[in-house]
Parts: C-alpha cells; sequence; structure tokens
C-alpha cells in the first residue's frame, strides 16, 4: 500500500501541496480534473481552498476526493 496524506494545502493554481505519512511531501496538480463530473465545482478558487485531508486522501465539502494512491504516485516530489 501507497502512503497516505497526512496534511493538504491548497496552493494557487489548483494545485495541492501534500504531506504524507511517510514523511514524503509532495505537490499534487488537479488542474486537469476541472471538467470532470463533480470536480467541475473545483474551479471556484474559494471552494478549491477548502480541502482537507481525511482518512488518508484529500477530500472537500460536498464530497469530492481523490484515490489516495493516484495523490501519492502522480505527485511531484518534493524534499
Amino acid at each position: 500500500m501507497n502512503p497516505r496524506v497526512k496534511s493538504v494545502e491548497a496552493r494557487p493554481g489548483y494545485k495541492l501541496f501534500l504531506v504524507f505519512s511517510n514523511g514524503e511531501h509532495g505537490m499534487y496538480d488537479c488542474s486537469h480534473l476541472l471538467e470532470f463530473g463533480v470536480f467541475r465545482e473545483l474551479k471556484d478558487e474559494r471552494y478549491f481552498s477548502q480541502a482537507r485531508a481525511l482518512d488518508g486522501t484529500v477530500v472537500w465539502p460536498h464530497e469530492q476526493d481523490i484515490c489516495p494512491d493516484t495523490l501519492y504516485l502522480d505527485s511531484t516530489k518534493h524534499a
């Protein structure tokens, strides 16, 4: 199993700064999701900024979430 999200900070440009359970940091770009179904609501930057970590992944108030494996595997890792 891949590491899970411990904390998240929404950044400009629809990016998420993530801290994973193994101590790694990563940046995940959500911009490619903004035209799909329930993720369209994330275009509102105020709403996007409400991202929070819950149960090892990232969620928003209206129940959008992103697979924790996707967040880990597709994020750009930072030291």
